[in-house]
């Protein structure tokens, strides 16, 4: 797995090995297709990945010309991938203190509220990833999560992803669904917020 495009195009991502089933990467075709949607909406953002797994969208909108985004999970294998792939695609810089990459070890099942010494100072976010395990229900959770949370400001894009198969609402409170794709089993979820 490589970055697709930008100032890290090219550079190969380390991936999670065939045995662990915990950690699912995003398909190429899904990626290329989901950045060639958000296209220049990801430049100078403010991203957050929620269930990173091997950071690959993080460190693709960064890539691409974002400027800030956060890593979350609690999976130490993929904690630990994110920490390797920033790395090696923002060549070596100390990540917390340049402030392009803050990652968070979080249950997100548990919801949003980050531990207490947890810093984050560009909130709302632009641009939010949500990429849970399928078919567990954690998306739409995630979602209502979300949506009652600080992190969202008025037109921040939220992409899901979530098995084809399943059916995600066409609203979670603020967050309105305005897209849909389907690649193989991968599935996106294109919801902006609205706040009143």
């Amino acid at each position: 797995m490589r970055i697709i495009s930008g100032q890290a195009r090219g550079r190969k991502l380390f991936t999670p090995s065939r045995e662990s089933n915990a950690i699912r990467p995003t398909s190429d075709r899904a990626r290329e297709a989901l950045f060639s949607i958000l296209g220049e909406k990801l430049i100078t953002a403010r991203v957050l990945d929620l269930y990173a797994g091997t950071g690959a969208l993080g460190i693709e909108a960064l890539s691409r010309g974002s400027r800030q985004v956060t890593f979350v999970d609690n999976n130490r294998k993929a904690l630990d991938l994110i920490h390797k792939n920033c790395g090696i695609c923002l060549q070596g810089l100390a990540m917390q203190e340049h402030k392009k990459a803050i990652i968070i070890n979080h249950n997100l099942s548990r919801g949003l509220n980050f531990p207490d010494n947890t810093v984050l100072e560009d909130i709302p976010f632009d641009i939010v990833f949500l990429d849970p395990p399928y078919k567990k229900g954690l998306a739409s959770r995630s979602l209502i999560d979300l949506s009652n949370s600080d992190h969202l400001r008025s037109g921040t894009l939220v992409i899901a992803e979530e098995f084809s198969g399943e059916i995600l609402a066409d609203s979670f409170g603020k967050l309105t669904l305005y897209d849909q794709r389907r690649y193989g089993e991968t599935g996106l979820w294109f919801y902006t917020s609205e706040m009143s």
